[in-house]
């Protein structure tokens, strides 16, 4: 699937064994059970969420993009796996999924390369219930992007950083994020 992915320019550069290896770097920081959907932010062509998916049968999963022409393929490819029963894909911009039924009940959200620290944070934060993580793949080498003061408008708390095999921090729903979203330096 993420040949065909890539055929489609979905999938960014560099063998298709080290796209699977940095999804799967995202499951030491991800709860296991499903207490609530696990959600990829702008999941493009499947990496890292399409992954997950298929490496964690206890969850459900919602595959979130905003281009029709992904999320065609991505709900051809979740049926191709076996995964409809599980895994729901939704066309729908980031924001709007923060101000929608998903607001507030999502266990997990996942972003590689979606955006930058404030857009990322600010459509991850209204998605997220209490006590939910965020994982995002950070740049290699990249200096502290984030402003604690400015995620904790949010509701957002650093928990953890892991550099190997590539670069990840997750932070925690501490309290859920009920007022507008803010800019984020």
């Amino acid at each position: 699937m993420l040949e065909e992915a890539r055929t489609w320019g979905f999938l960014g550069p560099g063998p298709v064994a080290q796209h699977l290896t940095h999804s799967r770097a995202f499951l030491a920081l991800l709860p296991a059970a499903s207490l609530g959907p696990h959600l990829d932010l702008g999941s493009g062509g499947g990496v890292p969420g399409l992954v997950l998916a298929a490496a964690m049968p206890a969850t459900s999963w919602i595959l979130l993009d905003a281009q029709q022409r992904r999320t065609a393929f991505l709900s051809d490819a979740v049926g191709q796996l076996g995964l409809q029963h599980r895994v729901e894909v939704r066309c729908q911009r980031a924001e709007d999924a923060g101000r929608s039924d998903l607001r507030g009940t999502v266990r997990a959200v996942v972003a590689r390369g979606f955006s930058g620290p404030a857009a990322t944070a600010e459509c991850a934060a209204p998605l997220l219930g209490v006590g939910g993580v965020l994982v995002i793949a950070e740049p290699p080498g990249a200096p502290e992007r984030w402003s604690e003061p400015d995620l904790a408008q949010l509701g957002l708390a650093a928990d953890e950083v892991r550099t190997d095999p590539i670069a990840l921090r997750r932070f925690v729903q501490r309290e859920s994020c009920s007022g507008p979203t803010l800019a984020l330096k």
